[in-house]
């Protein structure tokens, strides 16, 4: 697969190494050419830097790996009639690093993407894991799990063989209108870390067994 990554930064480097190292190929583009040139040295030489306007025709996937800041120039860079029918991961983390909240009164990241390029497959995916978490090669069996929304079935099974590439497994929250949640789950973590604890350990470890057998035990009492 051509993966084409928006973003120059750490989390786009290590996403472009774990998936040229599966065997695909990668290619690079940003605001800046020169940023963009040292992104694809990170990841090595099935990494190739591109100018943003030959992005999506070069593409099979398009993912947005920039800052929430960055975001609405850098896709107006990309967007356009070439991104129709195509999917887009979002990994954007539009939460304030100190207080946890999200930056937008209503909607999400995703759902901007959606806007700034009409008729593309946007999923949302990868936000809340640092660049460092990829790939994943320690105990298979412990592999993390990667919430994804999104709209487009086809899209969602592209994401989820991309995210099975970097050694995790994926799991379908809800639609595209779910996406808020699932980057409000970022400032929750970034909540607990603050506090000095391990987020892993702030939710409840439920066997999914459970969610068939008895969901109600699921619920809080009261």
């Amino acid at each position: 697969m051509n993966v084409g990554i928006l973003g120059t930064g750490n989390l786009a480097a290590a996403l472009g190494r774990a998936w040229a190292a599966a065997g695909h190929a990668v290619l690079v583009t940003g605001r800046d050419a020169e940023h963009a040139r040292e992104a694809a040295r990170r990841i090595g030489s099935a990494a190739e830097a591109v100018a943003a306007g030959e992005l999506a025709h070069r593409a099979d996937v398009v993912v947005i790996a920039v800052a929430w800041e960055g975001l609405e120039a850098a896709v107006e860079l990309v967007a356009g009639p070439s991104l129709v029918g195509m999917t887009v991961i979002d990994c954007t983390n539009p939460v304030d690093f100190a207080t946890g909240a999200h930056k937008t009164e209503s909607g999400s990241a995703a759902e901007t993407v959606a806007r700034l390029a009409p008729g593309a497959h946007v999923v949302k995916a990868l936000h809340l894991f640092a660049g460092a978490s990829w790939p994943y090669t320690a105990m298979p069996q412990a592999a993390p799990v990667v919430a994804i929304c999104g709209d487009e079935r086809s899209s969602l099974e592209t994401t989820a063989e991309l995210i099975a590439d970097l050694g995790a497994h994926s799991a379908v929250v809800g639609g595209l209108a779910s996406a808020r949640q699932a980057e409000e789950a970022a400032g929750f973590v970034m909540r607990v870390v603050a506090s000095g604890f391990n987020p892993r350990r702030a939710v409840p470890d439920v066997d999914p067994a459970l969610l068939v057998r008895a969901p109600e035990r699921l619920q809080p009492a009261g």
